[in-house]
């Protein structure tokens, strides 16, 4: 691996174990908030019988785990860059009785699986944050078996992520930090339409579809917003960083007006838009 791919990959992987046990916490508002993504996914896979299906970039278990459940008589992989992440899936798993279940902490770009191996292949929200996103769909396609299918989730653009930009606009115009290099890794990366359509189909995969799919962030009050989002998300936490303890306060202030504003009966559900992208091999 090219060492800037290799930087790359492990500075997440220290990020992700770094931030695991906010995951841990935050686990069911977060999975309940991405639910949709993974049931839209789940459904363009249709994992069935005794599959073997390979969930990537798992995080705490889903929609991997889900899916376990639904093929008792099947069998899900699922891998993660973050050891610390991957225990939390197992927690997880054994809290649900699911035993047809194994993890594997490993690189996307490097999968140490042979060739045609599994049934199905999910991925949800992990494309955005791979080094190489063409590595990474070609290794996918090469560990799928012919006529299996795989899919994915990406974020839309800002536009339709308030829960974001809420958080990350105000911060900018409050520090001015210098944007990141083009097509580096974070949120929006794959937000253009049909970019990770034309990856999969560089791949090598057929009956490509793109399907939006929303959600909804039910934090209930600004306060709780502001606690799960330094707690899970990476790099508002590495922007925070920069910040004497002054402005921090500032930009906290700032968010919670931003947020009360925008939400003024004080129940605070954000929407969410994502696509979800499938195709076959």
């Amino acid at each position: 691996m090219e060492t800037q791919l290799e930087q790359i990959r492990n500075q997440q992987k220290d990020s992700w174990d770094k931030f695991s046990p906010g995951w841990k916490k935050w686990d069911d508002l977060m999975m309940d908030f991405l639910k949709p993504m993974g049931d839209e996914i789940i459904k363009k896979i249709a994992p069935s019988g005794s599959d073997l299906v390979l969930d990537i970039a798992a995080g705490t278990g889903e929609p991997g785990l889900t899916i376990a459940s639904m093929i008792p008589d099947g069998k899900v992989i699922i891998t993660d860059l973050s050891d610390k992440m991957l225990e939390i899936a197992l927690e997880n798993a054994a809290s649900r009785g699911i035993q047809n279940l194994e993890i594997k902490a490993c690189d996307v770009t490097e999968l140490p699986f042979p060739d045609n191996s599994f049934d199905k292949i999910s991925c949800r929200f992990g494309f955005m944050f791979f080094p190489d996103m063409q590595i990474a769909a070609n290794e996918m396609v090469r560990v799928l078996k012919p006529g299996g299918k795989i899919a994915t989730s990406v974020w839309m653009g800002p536009e339709h992520n308030f829960w974001v930009t809420a958080s990350m606009s105000t911060i900018n115009s409050n520090m001015q930090l210098p944007p990141p290099p083009a097509g580096s890794p974070g949120m929006f990366r794959c937000a253009e339409k049909g970019l990770i359509a034309s990856i999969f189909k560089n791949a090598g995969l057929k009956n490509i579809i793109e399907t939006e799919v929303s959600g909804k962030l039910n934090v209930g009050t600004a306060d709780t917003y502001w606690n799960m989002m330094t707690e899970v998300a990476a790099p508002f936490v590495a922007a925070l960083s920069k910040a004497d303890d002054d402005m921090k306060a500032k930009i906290k202030s700032e968010i919670l007006d931003l947020v009360n504003q925008k939400y003024p009966d004080g129940t605070i559900v954000i929407p969410s838009s994502a696509f979800v992208i499938s195709g076959e091999k």
